[in-house]
């Protein structure tokens, strides 16, 4: 079973029961799921996941007012289900739960993730949030929110980044893109420098996965995660194998260096699909100055494109 499935099922076996008992005229303050930090969020858990953080819990979100009212009795309450479902034992359990799991305030979960209580306004505000951030803060499941709080923050990050902000990023990822694989990963093998023609090559990937995820319009996760996610993507996904494939054998330079600019031109297509470019050319780089070119603020427009 996924750790979101055992999650679900607990809260449905205990955790509800316990809200409804205990906290009948607060069921519409309160806010539950399993949103954040572990591969069990991104649905991603296996087997090997076992060994940390698998457990039964969720999470319970409340407003700072409510937490006030009646937080205290609701972390008792959570402490007081089972430490054991379905086989499975809780390991550490707190009087908030685990680190993840447990009772938060929604200011206290998305404030960890964006710095803020709300959803980042400002360009300078979703710049400084790293993408593998918005993801985590974005998945999981929901499984009731009648207040709808804690929703529509999510929702808000869902809805995207605002569009300069993408483009910018996907500028930088382009031209690194540039610089570490069509440009000096063959240089590097060509000096005979292995470790520093693997970095390039790993980079390359890198950037790439991520600038798949903007033309997705979707928040790249950490790395660990990254090409994972990146297969599940609709537009481009599918070079998931191919930087697979660079990445198994970094020093087949006469192979890669082919595998890279098939990567390339890849990108450089689907840049010209979404008109984020008008350009002819075999070489990324020009690319990355051409979609700053569509960054409508002055100030982000002409900031370095190198993040």
């Amino acid at each position: 079973m996924k750790g979101l499935e055992l999650s679900r099922a607990y809260y449905e076996e205990y955790g509800k029961p316990m809200l409804e008992s205990e906290f009948a005229d607060k069921l519409d303050r309160i806010a539950v799921g399993l949103v954040g930090h572990g591969s069990e969020c991104f649905g991603y858990d296996d087997e090997i996941s076992l060994d940390h953080d698998f457990e039964p819990g969720f999470c319970i979100w409340l407003t700072e007012e409510d937490e006030r009212d009646f937080g205290f009795r609701l972390f008792r309450a959570y402490r007081r289900l089972p430490d054991e479902f379905m086989g499975v034992k809780i390991k550490d359990k707190s009087a908030l739960g685990s680190d993840t799991k447990g009772v938060h305030t929604i200011k206290e979960f998305y404030s960890f993730y964006t710095g803020s209580a709300v959803s980042p306004k400002t360009l300078e505000e979703w710049m400084s949030v790293p993408d593998f951030y918005l993801a985590e803060a974005t998945n999981g499941e929901i499984f009731s929110d009648p207040l709808g709080e804690f929703t529509k923050i999510r929702e808000q990050l869902k809805n995207g980044r605002p569009q300069d902000v993408r483009l910018k990023k996907l500028a930088s990822h382009v031209f690194y893109m540039a610089q570490t694989g069509q440009y000096n990963y063959e240089r590097c093998i060509n000096h005979g420098e292995k470790a520093a023609a693997a970095t390039a090559l790993a980079d390359f990937a890198k950037h790439t996965a991520r600038a798949v995820h903007l033309l997705n319009n979707a928040y790249a996760p950490y790395y660990k995660w990254l090409f994972r996610s990146m297969k599940e993507l609709p537009i481009l996904g599918n070079l998931s194998d191919d930087l697979e494939k660079l990445l198994s054998a970094p020093c087949n330079s006469d192979e890669n260096c082919a595998l890279i600019e098939s990567i390339a031109q890849s990108v450089i297509g689907e840049l010209t699909e979404q008109n984020l470019s008008n350009m002819y050319d075999d070489y990324l780089e020009p690319y990355a100055y051409c979609i700053t070119s569509r960054i409508s603020d002055s100030n982000l427009r002409n900031s370095p494109v190198m993040l």
